[in-house]
């Protein structure tokens, strides 16, 4: 359920950002805004404080946002909480962004390896996704994970590719246990 109000709104505010050909202001704004949502959880409170009316919501959605953001934006707030979706600010506002990301090219990957890689090897691996994806340029979040023994695992959307030594040593360990020997 979280998924789709967040792709109904998501998609909505892109929409409307496309039309008008105003989509990095309306991302950096929707950045914004997530951030001081995010600093400052006395808002997602109040907004859940069953006995403030709606009308007081919205007015102080409004008094917080007009004039700080765009009309566009501040009206999309004001739907979310004169929908009672306040509490999808976070799940709206990530969605929302990632599709800005997919439309202007910009992949985000996970890179899990057993030791921290050098700025040389990530250097590499951004230019071999650039390579082997459609994206012009790449978000990189890198991770280590020790268990991993080595190699990497990266993970772009839904697509995962393990070469880790750990998985290939799980691989061999299952491919050798179902062998009969004769």
């Amino acid at each position: 359920m979280a998924k789709l109000i967040s792709k109904v709104y998501a998609d909505a505010l892109f929409e409307l950002a496309v039309e008008n050909n105003n989509i990095d202001n309306i991302a950096l704004e929707i950045a914004n805004v997530k951030s001081a949502i995010d600093e400052n959880e006395e808002l997602i409170k109040v907004l859940n404080h069953p006995k403030i009316i709606k009308e007081e919501k919205i007015a102080l959605v409004n008094n917080i946002f007009k004039g700080r953001v765009s009309d566009e934006v501040a009206g999309f707030i004001v739907s979310i909480v004169d929908k009672d979706r306040y509490n999808y600010f976070d799940e709206i506002f990530e969605y929302f962004l990632g599709l800005v990301k997919e439309y202007k090219g910009i992949g985000v990957a996970y890179v899990t390896s057993a030791i921290e890689l050098s700025d040389a090897q990530k250097k590499s691996i951004t230019e071999k996704l650039i390579q082997t994806t459609r994206y012009k340029e790449f978000e990189i979040n890198y991770s280590v994970d020790k268990k991993l023994i080595g190699g990497l695992v990266i993970r772009i959307g839904d697509r995962v590719v393990d070469s880790s030594i750990k998985t290939k040593i799980e691989q061999m360990s299952r491919e050798l246990n179902s062998l009969q020997i004769v």
